[in-house]
Formats: C-alpha cells, structure tokens, sequence
C-alpha cells in the first residue's frame, strides 16, 4: 500500500520511476481505510532531496500513510527550496497544534556546531517536541533532531567531536528482539555525517532509555525510550548513495579541510561510485516503525492519542 502525497509533489514522478507504489490524494480517497497520518518536520535546507528519501522509505510497507510536510515559522526561508514548492506542500508547525498524528518524524539540521539556544527556531522546537508528548503517538528522531531531542526530554547535552564523523560505519545490535530492529542482522551499517556527539555515559544511565545499536567507531547509534513512543537515530540511514559523495565534494570545492568518508568510496578513492551497503536496513527500519511501533499501537481513533 502507497503513501498519500500531492499528486504534484517532485517526489512522485522520481519514485514512480523507481518503480515505488506512490497514491496520490484522487485514489486514496477511494480506499475505506484510515490512513496513518505521518508528520514530517524537514529542518534540511535542501527540503525536496530529503523528503524525497523519507517518502521512499515510507512507501515501502502495505500500510498507508497521510503525509504532512512542516516546517518551523520561524526558520529562515530555505535558500535550496523554490518558495512556491513551500507554499504548495508545506504547512508551517503553528499550524498543527490542533491536530493529532499516528507518527512524527523529525530531521537533521545543519546547526549542530551551535548550541541548542542559539539556533532560530529552538523556542518552536521545544513547543514542537511539547506538543508531540500528547499529540503524537511515537516519534522519529534523525541526527541533529536526535541530539535535540535528548537534551529537551532527558537533559542529555551534545559536545563537539575532535574531527568529523563521516562515512559508513559498522553497529551491533544490543537487543534484537526490540520491534524497531526485528529483522536487523547483527552488524550493519549505516551513514554518519556530524560534528558533534551525545554524551554516551548519561544515556547509558538513563533508566528510560535503551540503546538498541551502537559501534566502537562511531558510538550510539539506535535509542529507544523505555514506552517505544521516542525513538532516536544518530546517523542518516535514510541517506541516498551519493548523499555523502555530494558533501564530501562540496566541502573540497569549498577548499575545507574534509576527509575521505570512511569506508564509503572503493579502495577510498573518490573518483569511483560508492556502493549502498546500508539500503536494506534503512527500508527494515521505517518499516519496522510504521508498522510495530505505530500502525500496531496507535488508537484506531487518532483523537485518543495522548
């Protein structure tokens, strides 16, 4: 079953392409079934690529799902982003506050070198991840939004790390019968872009949280909260093959100081495509949440969430 999204949006004409099941509004409407109503809330600038990776990753269950495209007030407009494709597809989170979702999905952001206060929207976030306690059934958290997150609900604080976290990097499962890894196989990979870390030892100490996988190189990876109502994600497992190639080059054109990304490139030369070693896992993940952690727990009336 296909995700419900704006026959107009970008992102259908890239997935039908890739043969991905997308319905638009006209047949879904026709189908005696509640949709689960997803929330994405895009802190990316580049906004089309990255709804583009969430919407073919949540297409790939039989359920469908309602999406609803946010993003924060009180951002700065997106320099990568027409203004019109945010008219059209977006709905500021002011918006919503009203309204109740089965799932909330919350992405990275390029802002992690700055601390949580100082980044524009903080006051909406915290509002946001407020408001999701009792209107959202379980929520997403990716990356920057992860580390966020953790700070707000757990007082949990982020520090720098001594050089980029970049490439893709090996993790063990810690509990393979949790419902958001069934089916994991005990090491996998997954992409890692970010300057910044959560402090390991306090969230191993957190009576309400478990880490679900982590790696020796690149150190928590999975959490989830002890309800499985929160859950979080350190790397980008949503990521596209040429999502780190893109950002390696376009640091090298900025002439920064970036390394190769670890185990990505073959023989870590830059001139050859990388490989996807991560794209099963990614799919089993948001499968896993949609249908475990969500479809199967949230109320069948969406006004009973709280």
């Amino acid at each position: 079953m296909p995700i419900k999204v704006p026959a107009s949006l970008p992102a259908v004409s890239i997935l039908e392409n890739e043969n991905i099941f997308v319905m638009d509004e006209n047949r879904a409407l026709s189908q005696d079934i509640r949709p689960l109503k997803i929330a994405i809330l895009n802190l990316m600038p580049t906004k089309i690529v990255t709804e583009t990776q969430l919407i073919r990753l949540l297409s790939n269950t039989p359920l469908q799902v309602e999406l609803t495209l946010l993003y924060p007030s009180t951002a700065h407009k997106p320099k990568h982003t027409p203004e019109e494709h945010m008219h059209l597809f977006y709905t500021s989170c002011g918006e919503v506050l009203n309204e109740k979702f089965d799932g909330l999905i919350i992405t990275g952001a390029p802002v992690e070198n700055l601390d949580f206060s100082e980044v524009g929207y903080w006051d909406e976030l915290m509002k946001i991840m407020e408001w999701s306690k009792t209107h959202v059934y379980s929520t997403l958290h990716i990356c920057w939004a992860a580390q966020a997150a953790l700070y707000y609900h757990y007082g949990i604080p982020k520090h720098p790390l001594e050089s980029k976290m970049f490439g893709i990097f090996p993790h063990t499962l810690n509990n393979p019968e949790h419902p958001l890894v069934r089916g994991f196989s005990e090491m996998f990979f997954a992409p890692h872009s970010r300057h910044t870390d959560i402090d390991s030892d306090m969230v191993r100490n957190n009576e309400n949280l478990e880490i679900l996988a982590e790696s020796d190189m690149s150190g928590i990876f999975l959490i989830a909260d002890k309800n499985n109502r929160r859950f979080f994600a350190t790397g980008h497992l949503e990521y596209d093959f040429d999502t780190l190639s893109k950002e390696y080059f376009r640091d090298v054109n900025k002439g920064l100081d970036i390394h190769v990304p670890y185990n990505y490139f073959p023989n870590d030369d830059p001139t050859k495509k990388p490989f996807n070693t991560w794209k099963s896992h990614a799919h089993l993940l948001f499968a896993n949440w949609l249908n475990y952690c969500v479809y199967q727990m949230t109320p069948y009336d969406i006004n009973e969430i709280k």
